[in-house]
């Protein structure tokens, strides 16, 4: 699903604002993770926010970019593309902290195998009233987990809500959402230095971390209220409108 429409008449492309999801209806709705905005992001938040001041938005746009070129990557490599560290003239494509996340979500395929079923999956709701994108669901030890890949400094609760959420649209919209038996968060900057013991799926930087759908009822309700506050906030707020001229001639 694209975010956004082509007029080829009046050769015009029109961008949705990327909080946003455009409704088949010709609406809109927010995205799970700007609902999450709402989210109580705690004393540990506040102090590194107190910590870093002037540079906080700099540290957080260039984590954002990063996580973003880290899942593009790991969605190249399980389409099958051969992905290059180096480009065409042997320089080095990606920072060095991108392309050890991306080595540590091939280490997690090569080693465990999970089977995906569905990859990058777009889901709109005017039911529930929100949007979002889900990394992947895949097959795993006999068990389908519906899976996020996180390349942050730590796991945090906003990440559960997020997943319950994805598992909402998913019942929604797709019919064999009754045999997912876990949600998981494969943390591609964990502190491990070994491979899994006991039945730990984890390796040298990497960890999977996974819940039983039955908790997931509890960060649904806790989703509801913070989507709930969003509205509240943003009653007015609507979704900024992007136009560009397809072809330009001199």
């Amino acid at each position: 699903m694209n975010n956004y429409t082509i007029d080829l008449n009046k050769n015009r492309i029109e961008f949705l604002d990327s909080r946003f999801y455009a409704t088949p209806s010709g609406g809109y709705v927010p995205s799970v993770t700007t609902i999450l905005e709402c989210f109580p992001k705690g004393a540990q938040f506040y102090q590194w926010l107190k910590e870093n001041g002037g540079d906080a938005d700099t540290i957080r746009d260039e984590a954002g970019r990063r996580g973003s070129t880290v899942h593009e990557l790991t969605e190249r490599y399980d389409m099958g593309e051969e992905v290059s560290y180096l480009d065409a003239n042997g320089f080095p494509t990606y920072k060095n902290l991108e392309w050890a996340m991306f080595e540590r979500y091939v280490d997690f395929s090569v080693t465990h195998k999970p089977q995906i079923e569905m990859m990058e999956a777009h889901f709109v709701s005017e039911k529930l009233g929100f949007a979002g994108t889900l990394d992947r669901v895949v097959t795993l030890n006999g068990k389908r987990i519906l899976l996020d890949i996180k390349t942050s400094n730590s796991v945090q609760d906003s990440y559960w809500l997020q997943l319950s959420a994805y598992y909402e649209l998913l019942s929604e919209i797709a019919t064999d959402v009754k045999s997912i038996d876990e949600v998981g968060i494969l943390w591609l900057n964990a502190k491990t230095r070994t491979t899994g013991k006991g039945g730990a799926i984890q390796g040298v930087g990497w960890q999977l971390i996974t819940k039983p759908i039955s908790e997931v009822l509890s960060y649904w309700t806790l989703f509801q209220a913070t989507h709930q506050l969003w509205l509240y906030m943003n009653e007015t707020t609507k979704p900024r409108q992007l136009s560009y001229t397809l072809k330009h001639k001199k």
